[in-house]
């Protein structure tokens, strides 16, 4: 297969990829960040009777009018603690806000309209009207209202609400399981004593906190060495264990010891590209085993986590049914940047938003592809389209989003 575009790699990898269709049911405290699995009912009715939305006195509407005359206060009601009562003529009940409106009372008269007399009276100071200050029952939502739809990403206020709708559990989609292998000699863990040929293995740790942020849950492989059957041998268990998808980093480079391509092919994976005109990120490798996705990231730093940013993570957003977002968006330049050559280039850069709103997105002076420190640094990624010509301080500009 020959280089091909950031763009036909995006869409090939994307095609055909569906939310996975297992569900699980979770706590709702474990809920935020999840996928609906199936419309979320209203087991009750919110709230569940005409409660006063102010501090002040219940009472009849009518019996506020001018000339205003002293009312008996006959008792109070307040949330979790009722008035057992009934309001006559001439009658108010002290209330505070939340709390049940005690029958026969239409109307909430708040306290800085209040006065009281030295024998406890009530002494209106304004006029009130019928249901003035009143939520009435159901004003939220009342039983069997759908509260939230099937495939609602639930934030924290779709939590609350499907704890208001009285449901201590909800259904949602099973996260993808991501299977992520780091590989190659040279790669030790964090931690253990590093020989003279040796690094520590750090994409694996990036990768992994990549596919949890987009949905997944991570099946940690460790570190396979340049053997294919070894390799081989963790992506036969992660198909045997159902793996949704299963990501290499390092070794889909064409090198004597690049060997994820022949692992690959010799499990005869369907391939929709091996390498992607971008830079960092050319070795960059995708295809599929049955209903499972291969991807295999280069292992270089950089270029390992520019690569998983575009394609992994929105791989495994969609595999969560999470709703799609668009790669880029739109920024002003904060420097001059040379022409770019045949490859579309993702510089690290620095966003910052200035005093008129407009982001401003300046690349950072180093960009190594093996340079962890500057990734680290930036906060966006600057996409400069192949064959762009130099460009100043101040031009439109579109840039990825890291976080």
């Amino acid at each position: 297969m020959s280089l091909i575009a950031v763009e036909e790699a995006h869409r090939r990898l994307m095609a055909a990829t569906e939310p996975v269709r297992r569900t699980t049911l979770v706590p709702l405290r474990e809920a935020a960040g999840r996928i609906l699995a199936e419309d979320v009912l209203a087991k009750r009715t919110q709230p569940g009777f005409d409660a006063s939305a102010m501090d002040g006195y219940a009472l009849r509407a009518e019996d506020t009018r001018a000339p205003f005359r002293a009312l008996a206060v006959v008792g109070e009601s307040a949330a979790g603690r009722a008035f057992d009562g009934r309001i006559g003529p001439g009658e108010a009940v002290r209330i505070f806000t939340g709390a049940p409106v005690p029958e026969g009372a239409d109307a909430i008269l708040i306290q800085e309209d209040a006065e009281r007399s030295e024998d406890g009276a009530l002494i209106p100071q304004e006029g009130v009207s019928p249901g003035q200050h009143i939520r009435p029952a159901g004003v939220d939502f009342s039983a069997g209202t759908v509260l939230l739809a099937r495939g609602t990403l639930l934030s924290p206020g779709a939590v609350a609400l499907a704890a208001s709708g009285g449901h201590p559990e909800i259904l949602v989609l099973d996260r993808p399981k991501v299977a992520v292998l780091a590989t190659g000699d040279e790669l030790v863990p964090p931690g253990a004593d590093v020989g003279p040929s040796q690094i520590v293995a750090s994409n694996g740790y990036g990768v992994a906190a990549l596919v949890e942020a987009a949905g997944g849950t991570v099946v940690d492989c460790g570190i396979a060495p340049d053997d294919d059957a070894e390799i081989a041998g963790h992506l036969d268990r992660a198909l045997a264990e159902g793996c949704d998808c299963f990501v290499t980093i390092g070794g889909a480079s064409v090198g004597d010891h690049d060997l994820i391509g022949k692992v690959f092919e010799a499990k005869r994976a369907e391939m929709a590209f091996l390498k992607v005109a971008m830079r960092p990120g050319k070795p960059l490798m995708a295809g599929r085993i049955g209903d499972m996705r291969l991807v295999g990231l280069p292992g270089n730093p950089a270029s390992s986590m520019v690569a998983a940013t575009l394609f992994l993570a929105p791989l495994v957003e969609r595999l969560a049914g999470r709703p799609e977002r668009p790669m880029t968006r739109a920024a002003i330049l904060g420097s001059d940047v040379p022409e770019n050559g045949l490859r579309t280039d993702f510089m690290r850069a620095r966003a910052v938003v200035d005093a008129d709103g407009t982001i401003v997105a300046t690349p950072l002076p180093r960009q190594d592809s093996s340079l962890l420190s500057i990734y680290a640094a930036a906060d966006v990624l600057l996409m400069r389209p192949p064959h762009a010509p130099a460009a100043r301080a101040g031009e439109s500009c579109r840039i990825v989003d890291l976080s």
